[in-house]
């Protein structure tokens, strides 16, 4: 057979409720999947490498390289001798292959999770080619009891998977998880899958499938419409905003009339005049008994001398 492909993943964990507020993680990926000869019974041969990096939001970081060698059935698409590093699951089927030739409506195995073809002809819009390509759309939804930091958990998740229409090859997929427990802790945990590149030719995209393109037109077309309504809505107000023709003559300047009179704070009263009384004390003769001036020497009346 001789095909590959490899592929970009990110697992993020995060969301989290009760212990796990605030906390996160994040798994980045980068593997290959090669498909080897096969045998007369249907065997197929593979090798998978692949290497990740690991941090979390209290500074851990970890990385770290696998590879190795498996087997499995072309015609149960079940791992027959080890697997490409799938731990947890009992008698899974490989997660990156299926049969084309499976009709909508129909159901088959991703490892353990049970699917559903949804579309033969999805508009799939692939990052490493900026281009969208054909696939066969599948989805699947479970849940299971999950230990995760020596704790049980219940996870429900739903698996949205997308396969090359020609190949059957694996084109990229989603997977949104939800943990809780008895506690009220919880998680959400995340995990998309891109291929980078393959040694096959992709399905170009038909015209008119659903999917991305079909959206990205719809918005094109409503982003055109809102800049043709505005450029209308400008050139109209610009249109009622004429400015008004100037007057052939100007209005004549008005005389200048007299100048305000001049701020004057002195009062306009005549100034008040002081009248000064002086008053004489009076005291008495003591030899007639009469009342003299206080300051007279003698006595007007009898002549005698005041002291």
């Amino acid at each position: 057979m001789g095909d590959y492909f490899s592929y970009y993943e990110v697992e993020n964990l995060g969301n989290g409720t009760g212990s796990y507020y605030g906390y996160s993680e994040r798994t980045i990926v980068n593997g290959t999947e090669m498909i080897g000869g096969i045998s007369g019974d249907g065997i197929v041969s593979a090798k998978y490498n692949f290497s990740w990096a690991w941090s979390n939001s209290t500074g851990g970081v970890n990385t770290g390289t696998t590879s190795g060698n498996f087997t499995f059935s072309s015609v149960t698409f079940l791992y027959v001798n080890g697997t490409d590093n799938q731990t947890g699951y009992v008698n899974p089927t490989v997660w990156f292959w299926i049969n084309n030739s499976t009709q909508k409506g129909s159901a088959f195995e991703l490892l353990n999770t049970e699917m559903t073809l949804k579309s033969r002809s999805y508009s799939y819009y692939l990052p490493s080619q900026s281009r969208n390509v054909g696939t066969i759309f599948a989805q699947g939804s479970s849940s299971y009891p999950r230990i995760y930091e020596h704790e049980q958990f219940m996870a429900t998740y739903t698996w949205k998977a997308y396969f090359d229409q020609s190949t059957g090859y694996v084109v990229g997929y989603g997977y949104v998880e939800h943990d809780t427990n008895s506690s009220g802790d919880g998680f959400g945990y995340t995990d998309y899958l891109n291929v980078t590149s393959t040694s096959y030719t992709l399905t170009v995209a038909a015209a008119g499938n659903s999917g991305i393109a079909q959206y990205v037109g719809y918005i094109v077309a409503i982003v055109l419409v809102i800049v043709v309504v505005g450029i209308l809505i400008y050139a109209l107000s610009r249109r009622r905003r004429r400015l008004p023709e100037h007057p052939s003559q100007q209005p004549p300047v008005p005389a200048p009339g007299p100048p305000p009179e001049p701020v004057n704070f002195t009062p306009k009263q005549p100034p008040v005049q002081q009248i000064v009384i002086k008053e004489v004390v009076k005291v008495k003769c003591r030899y007639c008994g009469a009342l003299i001036d206080s300051t007279a020497e003698t006595c007007p009346l009898c002549g005698a001398p005041r002291t």
